[in-house]
């Protein structure tokens, strides 16, 4: 059994079905990327993970517990971190002290006040955010926003992270240094689902790659088997990747 399993996963709104008997796995220390048109289901299949909300049926487990409809805090609990497309750090806190909020949360609390401190310069310099001290964190520009917004979800020790676009808005060598980011957090040991529209960055990084369509799974594979399956080509892909 891999860190994560979802089974037959299901959910609907009204009478649009958002994401059809999905079946998936992500193994530990593995990069997964999943990709798919605007509502293929990608932010639905996170929210569910995330606990925002529910499953209609299905099973979602996590080192073989099962955490299916549990609340977001208890999911933390568990070891699923997330980040947001749309960045929100506490504007008017240091990134030291944003970090620090995110350390009181997830699987194991820190001591007291000054081992979250010390846990958290931990991560500054792991993010690269440690030269940052600015005195507010609205002061960072959008690389080091997502940046501290990683941090903070690393700060909860996660087992799994999810990333929800996190290049998007990024230019070139941006882009880059992030893909370098993703790969050094594998290598820290948490796996990562990698939700993303910069193809080329996620063809790149990704150890698997995973196809939504319509809220079904319609392609997974390789990252080359990806790019060289016609009928994702067709649904989705078509120029981007030789662009």
């Amino acid at each position: 059994m891999g860190l994560l399993q979802v089974e037959k996963l299901c959910k609907s709104f009204g009478g649009l079905l958002a994401l059809s008997d999905l079946d998936l796995t992500i193994e530990e220390g593995e990069i997964l990327g999943l990709i798919g048109p605007n509502g293929s289901g990608k932010t639905t299949f996170f929210n569910l993970l995330s606990g925002l909300i529910k499953p209609d049926k299905g099973e979602i487990l996590l080192s073989g517990k099962d955490i299916t409809g549990m609340k977001p805090h208890k999911i933390c609990r568990a070891g699923i971190a997330r980040t947001f497309q749309l960045v929100k750090p506490f504007t008017r806190m240091n990134p030291l002290e944003n970090i620090m909020v995110g350390r009181a949360y997830g699987r194991e609390r820190a001591v007291n006040r000054e081992h979250a401190r010390e846990e958290a310069e931990k991560i500054l310099a792991f993010t690269g955010l440690i030269k940052k001290r600015v005195p507010k964190a609205g002061m960072l520009n959008l690389i080091d926003r997502k940046r501290l917004e990683i941090a903070r979800a690393l700060a909860t020790r996660p087992k799994l992270l999810l990333l929800d676009e996190m290049m998007s808005g990024l230019n070139r060598a941006e882009i880059e240094d992030a893909m370098l980011f993703v790969r050094e957090i594998r290598d820290s040991g948490i796996a990562v689902i990698v939700v993303e529209h910069v193809m080329k960055a996620v063809l790149g990084i990704s150890d698997r790659v995973v196809v939504l369509n319509v809220g079904r799974k319609i392609a997974e594979g390789t990252p080359r088997d990806i790019a060289e399956n016609q009928k994702v080509v067709e649904a989705y892909l078509g120029r981007e990747l030789y662009a």
